[in-house]
Formats: structure tokens, C-alpha cells, sequence
């Protein structure tokens, strides 16, 4: 006997989350990811269903102020974005809060996405060092306030967020400081990644430090890190305290894990991951999204890292991933995944460690 999870109606505290006026229901928020989150991606989780609040990847202020000002274009991350259904969030980084707040405001009132998200938790050199911009800013809580306060400014009605980490490093741990600077600046919602700065993606994502924030503020607190399952989601809104969830890495190579964690939360029954023909024909229908944003020779390239998502844990996934990652064209590319696909790849030692 299946004893399913309890509707989210039954579960206190758990119900759609408002960020400002806006209602995102499920409360599962797709986390933005320079690389990853395109529109083709994007395109993708929608279609499947279950994700509350899409994200644009990661877009660097300056450069879509400095784009805009020469010929009124938009940056290639932004692709697709302006005629792409709503909601939609758009995550932008600089320490400039001029530059911040000229580009939250044409997001906001020329592009008229839901969500200006402000990144504080990058913790990649050329945006944290180089750039003294994303993680780099934790050190500096009042700073993070006054740049939160100038978007917010700029962009309004359209709410603004912050997405940071747990602090600068496993010793200097000042999240709450910062969450506190955030909604003092106006912020109307916090994600929060259960990492530190130094940490990049190593170790576990700290869940308690996560939940000690919670009470220390008033807007909603969205939790992130490791969420690879639906059994996660649904531990992590009773056990931490979080008004929602965001979700990563972890569904880069299974856009359906969204729809799995809605059906969770709604207490329905868990639909059940795809077969190997549904794998073959979603990972071709990806394929061919990703060739109408990029073109066939950057779409063949680009669609490599997801496609190994695509055949994980199918025997034969590791040579599939070598020769995939060799492909130089689209009609090898395509090879491959039929051969695969198909069954003409036959490698059962290999079915253990794929």
C-alpha cells in the first residue's frame, strides 16, 4: 500500500508564495544558472509542468546597460525573454547599485518580467574576485542593503529579491546579517544557498544554518541546495521553515523532477521518471529548442552537458557521454542519440557505473 504525502492544504504554513503581489504556486522556484537556464531549458520545464517561477540565467548589469545604451538590444541571456509567458524571473549581478538599478529598471518596465533578482551568492572568481561582485559582497551586509534599496526604487511596482550564501566562508558565517539588510533595503523575498562563499559546490548544503535565518525575518525565505528528489521538498518545508524552495542542478538533466515535487506537494500520486523512449524523445526535443536559440553548431555543442543528464543511470551512459562529448556536428550528434536510443550500444559492464 502507497500511504501518499498530505495535501499541501492539509500541511500548516504550506500554500502558494507571494513575492510582493505576485503568487507563485507551486511554491518551487527554479534557481537561475549562468549556462543553463536558456530558453530552451526553460521551454522545457514549462512544458512539463510544476515550476512556479521560471529563472533567465545570471546577466551581468553592466553589460546589459552598456549593450542597451550602443543599440538598444539585449544581451544573449536574455534571449527569448520578451515574448516568453510570465512568470519570469531575471537574475542580474554587478557592486555598482547605479548599474543595478538601470538595469532592474528596463528588466522591470521595458521587458516587464515578474522578478528582479539580485545575485549575492556567485561564488565564481570572475564574478566574486574579478568582478568584487556576487559572494564578494557578503562581507559587506550595509552594502548589499543600500543596492537592494536603490533596485528596489527603480523597478517598482516589480517586486525585487536576493539571492545569497551562508556567509564568505565556513568561519565567517553572517547570513542573517545580510537577510536582515536585504528586506531592510526592501527586498521582497531571500533565497538562500546552504553554501558558503569558499565552498563552492563541495560538501553538503547546510539546512539548519538555512532555518536559523527564518526567524530573524519577515519576507519570505526560500530554501536551496541538494534538493535532488521529491522526498527532499517535502522534508525540507517542515523540518526548516521555508516558505518555498529552489531548485538547481538537480533538475538540469531531469526538467521533470519540477513536475514530480508539485505532485508531492499537492499529496497526488509521483509520476514515475520517464522511460528510455520518453528520455530519447524528450532529450531530441530539447536538442532541437536548444538548435532555434543557438544554431545547429552552438545548439550541438551547448546540448552536450544535457544530454548526459539525459542518459544517466542507463546501462552503456558512460560510453554514450564519451562519444556524445566527441560529436562535432548535428548529424553526429544525432547519431549518437539514436544509436543509443535504440539499443545499439550495448555495454552491460558498464551498467553498474553509469
Amino acid at each position: 500500500m502507497t500511504v501518499l504525502p498530505p495535501r499541501a492544504s492539509d500541511r500548516p504554513g504550506l500554500g502558494p508564495l507571494r513575492i510582493g503581489s505576485l503568487c507563485i504556486d507551486p511554491p518551487v522556484l527554479m534557481a537561475p544558472m549562468a549556462g543553463f537556464t536558456d530558453w530552451a531549458y526553460r521551454q522545457m520545464a514549462r512544458r512539463l509542468g510544476g515550476v512556479g517561477l521560471p529563472a533567465a540565467e545570471m546577466v551581468s548589469a553592466r553589460g546589459f546597460v552598456e549593450i542597451g545604451a550602443r543599440r538598444r538590444e539585449l544581451p544573449e541571456r536574455l534571449w527569448g525573454v520578451r515574448d516568453e509567458p510570465r512568470p519570469l524571473a531575471v537574475q542580474i549581478w554587478d557592486n555598482d547599485p547605479q548599474c543595478l538599478a538601470l538595469a532592474g529598471a528596463r528588466l522591470a518596465h521595458e521587458l516587464r518580467v515578474s522578478v528582479v533578482d539580485i545575485n549575492f551568492g556567485c561564488p565564481v572568481r570572475t564574478v566574486s574576485q574579478r568582478g568584487r561582485s556576487g559572494s564578494y559582497l557578503l562581507r559587506y551586509p550595509d552594502r548589499v542593503g543600500a543596492i537592494v534599496g536603490r533596485v528596489v526604487e527603480a523597478c517598482r511596482p516589480t517586486p525585487v529579491t536576493a539571492k545569497i550564501r551562508l556567509g564568505p566562508s565556513r568561519n565567517w558565517i553572517n547570513a542573517v546579517d545580510v537577510a536582515q539588510a536585504v528586506e531592510a533595503g526592501g527586498g521582497a523575498a531571500l533565497a538562500v544557498h546552504g553554501r558558503t562563499a569558499d565552498q563552492l559546490f563541495a560538501g553538503r548544503a547546510d539546512w539548519d544554518q538555512i532555518a536559523r535565518i527564518k526567524p530573524h525575518l519577515k519576507i519570505p525565505l526560500v530554501g536551496n541546495g541538494d534538493l535532488d528528489s521529491p522526498d527532499s521538498v517535502l522534508a525540507a518545508f517542515p523540518r526548516y521553515g521555508v516558505d518555498a524552495v529552489m531548485i538547481g542542478r538537480a533538475a538540469l538533466g531531469r526538467p521533470w523532477l519540477f513536475a514530480q515535487v508539485q505532485a508531492a506537494l499537492a499529496g497526488e500520486p509521483i509520476p514515475p521518471d520517464p522511460t528510455r523512449d520518453e528520455l530519447h524523445s524528450l532529450l531530441l526535443e530539447h536538442y532541437h529548442l536548444v538548435v532555434r536559440q543557438h544554431g545547429p553548431v552552438r545548439g550541438t555543442v551547448l546540448m552536450k552537458k544535457f544530454a548526459c543528464g539525459y542518459a544517466r543511470g542507463l546501462p552503456a551512459a558512460r560510453r554514450f557521454r564519451g562519444e556524445i562529448c566527441r560529436a562535432t556536428s548535428e548529424e553526429e550528434f544525432l547519431a549518437v542519440v539514436e544509436r543509443f536510443f535504440s539499443g545499439g550500444m550495448p555495454c552491460p559492464d558498464e551498467a553498474a557505473s553509469a
